[in-house]
């Protein structure tokens, strides 16, 4: 703390940053950032509180595609399933809502929740997926984050299916995968620590890794020699590598790898996207 004013000095220049943050001219989200963080070092804001609202802010610029679990990985059910069919896989993923297809994962008709099984199977077991779906809701792989979770709380939908450019489904956003790019990780019952999916992967060469991957698992799946003592995870290695708390849209260059801070807060990183560059 600077000595040559005293504290209430300090909090009224404080104070001043955000009146004209919010009268004078129209600033960037990097001085909002700023003085959030001033803040925070004054013990006005803990860190939590930073975290969270730094989340807010990213969730404005991120869209849909950053997020989204892909098709590949999507816990789907046909629509000529019968219930008491689909009950065993039901069981295992836990899940509360699954899409339902009509021949491939690319053609996404309904969603099914997992309460309607419930409640349709006590009358007839031998329903099918069809006759208990309901309509889903679909968003475009540009939609913004803040977008959709304003649309969500409208429409009551917890589950949106992403398609790309020719209306085919890409994969799947649930409003939990929004709220945890601002509060972190939500864990419930099902959540398996074991079989972690750190890696999603877009495209041929590109790559969306959660910053907790544990470097001896991103050199097996992507062939590299990274893993030294000195870090864990590769967001570790990103901050080893830029010798700082890399900030959203920080890139990094190793070999044939660009890697690009998509999620980050004062204290870690939390999501980055990687491309091969051969």
């Amino acid at each position: 703390m600077n000595d040559d004013y005293p504290p209430a000095t300090l909090q009224r220049t404080w104070l001043d940053k955000i009146s004209h943050l919010l009268t004078g001219d129209p600033q960037d989200l990097d001085d909002l950032v700023e003085i959030l963080r001033e803040a925070r070092t004054r013990s006005l804001l803990d860190s939590d509180a930073l975290s969270m609202i730094e989340g807010v802010l990213q969730v404005s610029q991120m869209r849909v595609r950053d997020i989204m679990i892909p098709r590949v990985q999507m816990v789907v059910l046909p629509k000529e399933a019968t219930l008491e069919s689909i009950l065993p896989l039901v069981a295992e993923s836990g899940h509360s809502r699954y899409p339902v297809i009509d021949g491939d994962k690319s053609k996404v008709i309904g969603v099914m929740l997992a309460k309607d099984l419930l409640v349709r199977m006590i009358e007839n077991k031998t329903l099918l997926v069809q006759d208990i779906m309901r309509s889903v809701s679909i968003v475009p792989e540009s939609k913004r984050l803040n977008v959709l979770l304003k649309e969500s709380r409208t429409n009551g939908n917890h589950m949106a299916v992403v398609v790309d450019e020719y209306g085919q489904a890409a994969g799947l956003v649930t409003i939990e995968d929004v709220l945890e790019q601002i509060v972190g990780d939500i864990e419930d019952e099902h959540d398996d620590h074991d079989d972690e999916n750190y890696v999603f992967q877009r495209s041929e060469s590109e790559y969306m890794l959660k910053a907790l991957m544990p470097m001896d698992d991103f050199d097996e799946y992507f062939n590299t020699q990274l893993a030294t003592d000195e870090y864990d995870t590769i967001g570790g290695f990103l901050v080893s590598q830029l010798e700082h708390m890399p900030q959203k849209g920080e890139r990094l260059d190793v070999d044939d790898l660009n890697f690009e801070v998509i999620k980050a807060d004062n204290r870690r990183v939390y999501l980055i996207k990687l491309k091969r560059l051969k």
